[in-house]
């Protein structure tokens, strides 16, 4: 069975080198539904609580909120770090409430403090899609997720490398020592 959960995501890029309208920068509100699959957890009668699975994907899925998504050779970078230096707000502003753990992929690396992300490729919706799917492929048993941004809608599934121990209390995946971060529950 499978626990799905939608997220919500505002972010300017442009396609660096492409010849069309996509060349410029510009924004999008791009959905994103991530697909869980494992077994129903008994305690709990579900897969994985939507809300855990929201907050595992959110801590880096916020990174590309409001940010700004542009390739790593594109000359806008260096402008826009240095604008954000200039500016005060490169290394962080107060307003700057929604920040996410930084990471450094092969596909991306984000710099949270300026709501920045830097690819490897152009920022697609597939583009996306792989990015997602590298940062939570082992946190989440991801069967399928899809991208909308715009017009645009790509999809992809995976297949499940298992089953994780969830607590039979509420229902989120216990740590390496079979504590419940949630409720405190510790399987013996």
């Amino acid at each position: 069975m499978k626990s799905i959960t939608t997220f919500n995501l505002q972010y300017a890029h442009r396609f660096y080198g492409f010849c069309g309208e996509a060349q410029y920068l510009h924004g999008h509100t791009g959905v994103m539904t991530i697909e869980v699959e494992d077994t129903i957890n008994e305690g709990v009668n579900m897969v994985l609580p939507c809300n855990e699975i929201k907050k595992i994907a959110w801590s880096v899925l916020r990174n590309f909120d409001h940010a700004l998504i542009l390739r790593q050779d594109d000359p806008l970078l260096p402008a826009i770090i240095d604008v954000y230096s200039r500016q005060g707000i490169k290394n962080g502003a107060p307003q700057n409430t929604n920040v996410g753990c930084a990471f450094k992929t092969e596909l991306a690396e984000a710099y949270p403090s300026c709501r920045l992300i830097v690819t490897k490729e152009t920022m697609t919706v597939e583009g996306m899609i792989r990015i997602t799917y590298e940062l939570l492929n082992d946190k989440l048993n991801i069967t399928k997720i899809t991208f909308t941004s715009g017009d645009n809608t790509a999809s992809q599934c995976y297949k499940v490398r298992g089953t994780y121990d969830r607590c039979p209390k509420c229902g989120v995946i216990l740590d390496e020592y079979g504590v419940c971060h949630k409720c405190g529950y510790v399987d013996n």
